[in-house]
């Protein structure tokens, strides 16, 4: 079986090399986009299973990579789940109601943000189990 691809789209290399290794552990692979601008094409090239996405990017913040996820056939039926340091009350409507799959604030309880990613890849097919 194919380990499960996830996008991580962040700008802060240390919240993307502290994931990946996580991700690693758990038996995912993982790729990497580091802004708003360059998250579509990594997408496309990579065909992720699961994207984890920062609200706060340059060239683009989160809201508009979800937007430009939704609105693209080939992405739009790819679970997000957002992990931001931004304040949750003004964002986790907002993410959720952007299509967001599950959402965390920086730094996210490890076990919590597993299980997130694993129930989102079984419910789009991506894992079974």
């Amino acid at each position: 079986m194919n380990k499960p691809k996830i996008l991580i789209i962040d700008d802060d290399s240390d919240i993307r090399r502290a994931l990946h290794v996580r991700l690693k552990a758990a038996g995912y692979e993982t790729a990497f986009a580091t802004d708003g601008l360059t998250a579509m094409n990594a997408a496309l090239k990579e065909a992720p299973d699961l994207v984890l996405l920062d609200i706060g990017l340059p060239a683009g913040d989160g809201f508009v990579v979800m937007e430009r996820f939704r609105k693209n056939t080939r992405l739009s039926c790819i679970p997000i789940i957002v992990l931001t340091a931004r304040e949750v009350r003004a964002n986790k409507d907002r993410a959720m109601a952007a299509g967001a799959t599950a959402f965390f604030q920086k730094p996210p309880d490890n076990a919590s943000l597993m299980a997130a990613i694993e129930q989102a890849l079984k419910e789009s097919g991506a894992l079974t189990s």
